[in-house]
C-alpha cells in the first residue's frame, strides 16, 4: 500500500540541475539550460542541460566508439543478461522514487504510475535480459553440400526518442531490446519529462553498462531530436510521438545514411460497444479509465466510443457516472483518480477540441472545463461529447486528452465501417458477449492491438505496434528484437 507521507518527502526533495550523459560522464549542455515546469502547480521544478548539435554529435561518436570496442556488443548475451537484470533489480529498488521523481514532471497519478513507469521498467529490462540468451539463429534446408547459416547481429547504434506521456515505460520498451541484442543507444527524452530517465542512465552505470552504450541527451525535438535524426553514426530511429515529428523524421532519414526508422505514432481508438457485451455495468467503467486514465494522455486510449444505438442513452448515462465520481486533483495524492494534464500548451488545446465539438454540433454531456485553476497545475474535467459524427474533427484528430467522442450505430456492418473511418490505427476493442461475433471484429477493425470486453492490460508478451498512420514496427515481445538486429546469412560451400 501507498504511504502518503513517504510519497510527501520525496516529494520535498530538491531536484538539482540536470546535465547530459556522454561516454559515461554527466557534462554540460553547449546550450542555455531549459526550466523544467510542474504540472502539479505550474511552477518550475529544475532546469534539464540543452545540447546543442555538436553534444549529440558527441554522443553518437561515443555510442559508436562503444559499440566498435565491442565490451557490450560482443559480451556473451548471458553477460548481458546479467548487467540487465541488475539494472532491473536497482529499479525496482528505486520503484518509489522513479515514480515521483517522473510525477513531478509529467503529472500522471501515482497509483498508475508506479505500476505503468517504474514497475513496468524493472519488467521490461528483466523480461529482456531471460530472453537474449533464448534466441537463436537458423539453419537453411539446403543441400548436402552447403550449410546455410542465418545471424542476428546488433544493428549498431540505435537512437531512441520518446514522449512525455510514459518516459520510463516507453523508454524501456525501447532501451531493453536494443541493449539486450548488444548495441549502442542515445537516448532522447521529451524535454519536458527528462528527469526520471537522466536517473535510469544513472541506475545502468551502476549495474555496469560499459561507458558510452547509454548516452542520454536532453533538449528540444526541433533540434536535438533533428540532430540525432540526421547523424551518420545512427543507425536505427525508434521513436514514439506526433505523426508530424514521424514525417520529419523520414525526411531526416532520407538526407542522411537510410537509417532504419520506425515509429509509433499514437490513435484514435474505437472502443465498440455492442447491446449483447456480457456486463453493460463492467463495459462502462473498464471504458471510462480506457479513455480517462492519465488524463487521456495515452497512446492507446479508448477516445472514440462507438455504442449500439438501443442502449446509447443508458451507456451513456453509466459512463457519466463513472466519469464524474473520479476524483482528479494532486498526482501525488494516493487518493486521486487522474492526475494533471502534462503542460498548459496540452491543456489549452484539449480545451480547444470540446469548443470546435460543440461549434460541430456535438452535445457536451459532462465536464469539458478547466479545474483547479488556484493551484497554478494544469487540470481538467473528464469530458463526454455526444452526436459526434465521423466527419467531427473530434473523431478525426487525436486529441491526447481527456476528451470521449462518442457516436453510435446500428449494426455491426456501420460499427465496422465507423472503426476503420480514420487514419489511425493502433488499438480498438469490441464487447461483445458473442464468439463469433468478437472474432468478425477482430479480424474487420484495422488496428495494431484489439480489445475483447476489456480495455488495456497487454503484457510485454504481445507486440505493440500500429497500421495505416500509427505507424510501423513492435514494441515489447520478441518481435522488438527485430528492430534492433540485422540478420546476416553465411553461404558455406561443404
Amino acid at each position: 500500500m501507498l504511504d502518503q507521507g513517504e510519497i510527501d518527502a520525496l516529494r520535498a526533495a530538491p531536484v538539482p540541475a540536470q546535465k547530459l550523459f556522454i561516454g559515461g560522464k554527466w557534462v554540460a549542455g553547449s546550450q542555455p539550460p531549459i526550466d523544467v515546469i510542474s504540472p502539479i502547480d505550474g511552477k518550475v521544478l529544475t532546469t534539464i542541460a540543452q545540447a546543442g548539435a555538436e553534444d549529440v554529435a558527441r554522443a553518437c561518436a561515443a555510442a559508436r566508439t562503444a559499440f566498435e570496442g565491442g565490451a557490450w556488443s560482443r559480451m556473451a548475451p548471458a553477460g548481458r543478461k546479467k548487467v540487465l537484470h541488475r539494472l532491473a533489480d536497482l529499479t525496482e529498488r528505486e520503484a518509489l522514487a522513479l515514480t515521483v521523481l517522473g510525477i513531478r514532471d509529467n503529472g500522471t497519478e501515482i497509483g498508475m504510475a508506479l505500476k505503468a513507469e517504474a514497475g513496468s521498467a524493472a519488467g521490461t529490462f528483466r523480461w529482456y535480459a531471460e530472453a537474449i540468451d533464448k534466441v537463436y539463429g537458423e539453419i537453411a534446408p539446403t543441400g548436402g553440400d552447403v550449410l546455410g547459416l542465418v545471424h542476428r547481429e546488433p544493428v549498431g547504434v540505435a537512437g531512441v526518442i520518446v514522449p512525455w506521456n510514459f518516459p520510463l515505460m516507453i523508454g524501456a520498451w525501447k532501451l531493453a531490446p536494443a541493449l539486450a541484442a548488444g548495441n549502442s543507444v542515445v537516448l532522447k527524452p521529451a524535454e519536458s519529462a527528462s528527469l526520471s530517465l537522466l536517473r535510469l542512465a544513472e541506475l545502468a552505470a551502476e549495474a555496469g553498462l560499459p561507458e558510452g552504450v547509454l548516452n542520454v541527451v536532453t533538449g528540444p525535438g526541433a533540434s536535438v531530436g533533428e540532430a540525432l535524426a540526421l547523424d551518420m553514426n545512427v543507425d536505427v530511429l525508434a521513436f514514439t510521438g506526433s505523426g508530424g515529428v514521424g514525417r520529419r523524421l523520414l525526411e531526416y532519414s532520407a538526407r542522411s545514411n537510410l537509417k532504419r526508422v520506425y515509429l509509433e505514432l499514437g490513435g484514435k481508438s474505437p472502443n465498440i460497444v455492442f447491446a449483447d457485451a456480457p456486463d453493460l455495468e463492467e463495459a462502462a467503467k473498464v471504458s471510462a479509465m480506457g479513455i480517462f486514465r492519465n488524463s487521456g494522455q495515452v497512446c492507446v486510449a479508448g477516445s472514440r466510443l462507438l455504442v449500439d444505438r438501443s442502449i446509447h442513452d443508458d451507456f451513456v448515462d453509466r459512463l457519466t457516472s463513472y466519469a464524474e465520481a473520479l476524483r482528479v486533483g494532486d498526482p501525488l495524492e494516493v487518493t486521486t483518480d487522474v492526475g494533471a494534464v502534462h503542460s498548459l500548451r496540452q491543456l489549452e488545446g484539449d480545451l480547444q477540441f470540446v469548443e470546435i465539438a460543440e461549434s460541430e454540433g456535438a452535445t457536451r454531456v459532462t465536464g469539458g472545463q478547466r479545474i483547479r485553476q488556484e493551484t497554478g497545475g494544469y487540470y481538467m474535467a473528464p469530458t463526454i461529447m455526444t452526436g459526434v459524427a465521423p466527419e467531427h474533427r473530434l473523431a478525426r484528430e487525436e486529441v491526447f486528452g481527456p476528451v470521449l467522442a462518442v457516436t453510435p450505430f446500428d449494426d455491426e456492418d456501420e460499427a465496422v465501417r465507423l472503426a476503420n473511418a480514420t487514419e489511425f490505427g493502433l488499438a480498438g476493442a469490441v464487447w461483445t458477449g458473442s464468439l463469433s461475433r468478437a472474432h468478425r471484429m477482430v479480424a474487420r477493425v484495422k488496428t495494431g492491438v484489439m480489445h475483447v470486453n476489456t480495455y488495456g492490460g497487454p503484457d510485454i508478451t504481445v507486440p505493440l505496434g500500429g497500421v495505416k498512420q500509427s505507424g510501423n514496427g513492435h514494441d515489447k515481445s520478441l518481435h522488438a528484437l527485430d528492430k534492433f538486429t540485422d540478420l546476416k546469412t553465411a553461404w558455406i560451400k561443404l
